[in-house]
C-alpha cells in the first residue's frame, strides 16, 4: 500500500480527536495533528502547536511537511459576529491549504468537514430529507465560502477535494463548543446530584421532532473512506448514523441509565441553569474522584439551547453515501448509552 501522511487540522475537537486516533491506530497512516493545545489522548502522532488563524505561523509550522498526502480539515472557531465567523473560519482553511500546497508536492486530497447548516437547518424548517443537490439556503454561510474557495483553488490541480456534512457529532472532547453526548451526560448527572428530575429542557415541538446524530468513531471511518475513494473525489456527502431519533423516545432510556427520575418536558435555558451548578460539579469531582475538569470544559451550554430550541425535523438523506459504497451505520439511541458508559469509565462523569 502506498504510504499515506495525514495532516489533521483541528485535532482536539470532537471530530478531529477521533479521526486522529483512528488513522494512527490503523497502522496505514503517519499522522500530523494540528491544534493550539496538545491532544489530551494518548495517540501515536506528531503534534504541531499552531494557531491556524495566523497565516505566517501556519506556513512556518507546515513548511517542513514535504510528504503530506492528505489534509483533513476539522478545525472550527466560534464567533458571535456573523461576518467574523465567516472570515475567521474561511481564512483558517485558506492558510492550511496554501501552506500544504507550498510544502508538499505529494498532496493528493483535501477533505473538508461541513454540516447540515448547509441546508439552513439552523434557520428554520427546511426541505427534508436534505439532499446534496438541494439549493443553498438564502443568506451567508461560512461553509459556502469554504467550499467555493476550495473548489476554485483545486481547479486544474493534481489533488482533489471532498466534504462530509454530519449533524450533531457525538463523542468525547474537552473544551468543544458542540458536543451533545457529553452535555447530556453532565446535565443528567447534575440533575441527579441536585435531587431534581431529568426533564427535557427544550421547546414542546422539539420533544417530538425527528432528529439525527453522528457517532465520532463512525465519522472518522467514513472520512477516511471518502477521502481515499476515487469515486468520491470533488463531491460532498451527507453523513449521519443512518437512523433518526425523537427525544420523546430516547429521554426515558437516558433517565434509566443515570437512575434519575424522569419528568415531563419543562423548557429551561441551559445557559442559565448549568453555570449556576458549577460549584456542585466541583463537589461531584471531589466526591467521586473524577478527572479535574471544570463544568465549562465539558458542557457547551449554548449548543444545548440551540439543539433543544429547534421546532422542526432535522433529517438528511444519506443515500448518496450508501450508493457510493459506504454502508456502515450506528444505532443512535444505543450510541448515547454507550458513550455515557465510556465517559463514566474514563471518570469524566460519576
Amino acid at each position: 500500500m502506498t504510504r499515506r501522511v495525514a495532516v489533521v487540522a483541528g485535532a482536539t475537537g470532537v471530530t478531529g480527536r477521533y479521526l486522529t486516533a483512528h488513522l494512527a491506530a490503523s497502522g496505514q497512516w503517519e499522522v500530523i495533528a494540528l491544534s493550539r493545545r496538545a491532544p489530551d489522548a494518548a495517540v501515536r502522532c506528531r503534534h504541531l502547536a499552531v494557531d491556524l488563524s495566523d497565516g505566517a505561523a501556519t506556513r512556518a509550522a507546515l513548511a517542513a511537511i514535504s510528504d503530506a498526502t492528505h489534509v483533513f480539515y476539522c478545525a472550527f472557531v466560534q464567533d458571535a459576529d456573523a461576518a467574523a465567523l465567516r472570515q475567521r473560519n474561511t481564512s483558517m482553511l485558506v492558510n492550511v491549504v496554501e501552506a500544504m500546497e507550498a510544502a508538499s508536492p505529494a498532496l493528493q486530497h483535501v477533505h473538508l468537514v461541513e454540516g447540515t447548516k448547509w441546508y439552513g437547518s439552523h434557520l428554520g424548517p427546511f426541505t427534508t430529507p436534505a439532499k446534496e443537490h438541494h439549493p443553498r439556503h438564502a443568506g451567508d454561510n461560512f461553509y459556502f465560502d469554504q467550499q467555493d474557495w476550495l473548489e476554485a483553488r483545486q481547479a486544474g490541480k493534481a489533488w482533489t477535494w471532498s466534504a462530509v456534512r454530519p449533524h450533531a457529532v457525538c463523542g468525547l472532547s474537552l473544551g468543544s463548543p458542540m458536543n451533545l453526548s457529553l452535555l447530556l451526560a453532565v446535565y443528567a448527572s447534575l440533575c441527579k446530584a441536585a435531587g431534581e428530575p431529568f426533564c427535557h429542557p427544550g421547546a414542546p415541538e422539539n420533544w417530538t421532532a425527528l432528529y439525527q446524530c453522528t457517532d465520532s468513531g463512525l465519522l472518522a471511518r467514513g472520512m477516511e473512506w471518502v477521502a481515499t475513494t476515487p469515486a468520491c473525489a470533488n463531491q460532498a456527502f451527507n453523513f449521519t448514523n443512518g437512523d433518526l431519533i425523537r427525544w420523546s423516545n430516547l429521554w426515558p432510556r437516558m433517565a434509566e441509565f443515570f437512575e434519575v427520575p424522569l419528568a415531563a418536558p419543562s423548557p429551561r435555558r441551559l445557559t442559565q441553569f448549568l453555570p449556576a451548578l458549577s460549584s456542585r460539579w466541583d463537589a461531584l469531582v471531589g466526591q467521586h474522584g473524577l478527572q479535574p475538569y471544570r463544568l465549562d470544559q465539558l458542557a457547551g451550554y449554548a449548543f444545548g439551547d440551540f439543539v433543544f430550541g429547534s421546532r422542526w425535523d432535522i433529517v438528511s438523506d444519506v443515500g448518496k453515501l450508501r450508493r457510493h459504497g459506504f454502508c456502515e451505520a450506528v444505532d443512535s439511541e444505543d450510541m448515547f448509552l454507550r458513550q455515557f458508559a465510556s465517559f463514566r469509565a474514563a471518570r469524566i462523569i460519576p
